[in-house]
């Protein structure tokens, strides 16, 4: 966890895991600074529910301002003055990309280029950024490890996200900038987007609709409870990875099979290494809302991956924790607080 004194600056901090990790450093007495545009990609009603969770906190700080603005972001990292920068804006969803790819070259891309140049300029002492297990797209091998090829995508988001991660390598090379890939698998639980599985299923199923369950079921997601995700996060951000010293021939691996051989760059699996039948975790929103679901079963749809499946060895090498919450207990909490956010019975 980082220090007290730390000046943590957020981008995202509007959104789900960007709300998590705000409040956890500002309950833990950092100066919190977020940006966030606050899009309509979903609700904004909920983006600004979540930062008036945020606003009670003496030391938190919200800028409402795209990372696509270059010239406001300049403002921003000059007012916040960051020791430590987490990037986790981006224009997400992988289905969403086969209907507006050009947001994701815009965010993704161009927006995540001018949070560089930031960091570039004030030099924290340690940048992370969020990718996705979309990356290793086309990969067969499972577990997915660190150093296995990501080269295959099969969605532009998933090529956006990889396109960052080998961006972001090239400015820690160049300017020795400390920098920590997080690759998230299927974040999940209270206050989460509503465009994802456990939101729309629990919502389908308190309205006593028809559930859409694609890949007939078949499919399997190593789930990630958020606050398993905002633990691991945190210990990483006060783990920045060192400069490597000697030839790249005998630093290569050092420390960890993703450390670059030429760069203080790393990229850690986020992910607690249990992949669920999507069926299982249907079986768990029935049980916790109280009632079966009538359920349609559908092939996968373009961009679908039909594992995920994590080699969480370095993020318990990293944080001498791995995610570890079940999903009886996830979901249970994730609709618990559902119907307490929407009033429902």
């Amino acid at each position: 966890m980082p220090s007290r004194e730390a000046r943590i600056l957020v981008t995202g901090g509007a959104g789900f895991i960007g709300f998590h990790v705000c409040q956890a450093l500002a309950e833990a007495g950092c100066q919190v600074f977020s940006v966030d545009s606050v899009t309509d990609y979903y609700d904004p009603t909920l983006k600004r529910a979540r930062l008036a969770q945020l606003a009670r906190f003496e030391h938190f700080q919200a800028f409402e301002t795209s990372i696509e603005d270059i010239a406001a972001l300049q403002a921003v990292f000059n007012e916040a003055r960051p020791d430590i920068v987490i990037h986790l804006a981006a224009q997400a969803g992988v289905r969403y990309s086969l209907e507006h790819p050009r947001s994701y070259i815009n965010a993704n891309l161009n927006g995540t280029f001018n949070v560089m140049e930031m960091v570039r300029v004030h030099r924290p002492r340690h940048f992370l950024i969020a990718s996705t297990s979309s990356v290793y797209g086309a990969n067969t091998v499972i577990p997915f490890r660190e150093d296995h090829r990501a080269d295959y995508p099969i969605t532009l988001y998933a090529a956006t996200k990889k396109a960052t991660e080998a961006m972001t390598h090239s400015y820690a090379h160049l300017w020795n900038l400390p920098t920590t890939v997080m690759r998230f698998f299927t974040v999940y639980g209270p206050w989460g987007r509503p465009d994802m599985a456990l939101f729309k299923m629990t919502k389908k199923l308190l309205a006593d609709e028809e559930i859409d369950v694609y890949g007939e079921g078949e499919m399997f997601r190593d789930f990630t409870y958020i606050d398993d995700t905002v633990e691991a996060i945190l210990r990483l951000a006060d783990s920045p990875p060192a400069t490597p010293t000697g030839s790249p021939e005998t630093t290569f691996g050092v420390d960890g099979e993703s450390r670059s051989p030429v760069a203080p760059f790393q990229v850690v699996n986020v992910a607690g290494g249990q992949p669920v039948k999507l069926m299982d975790f249907v079986r768990a929103i029935e049980r916790h809302v109280g009632k079966p679901a009538r359920l349609r079963f559908l092939p996968m749809q373009p961009g679908d991956m039909r594992t995920t499946y994590a080699n969480a060895d370095l993020v318990e090498k990293l944080t001498s924790t791995r995610p570890a919450t079940t999903i009886d207990v996830g979901v249970g909490r994730f609709i618990e607080w559902y119907r307490s956010y929407y009033g429902v019975t």
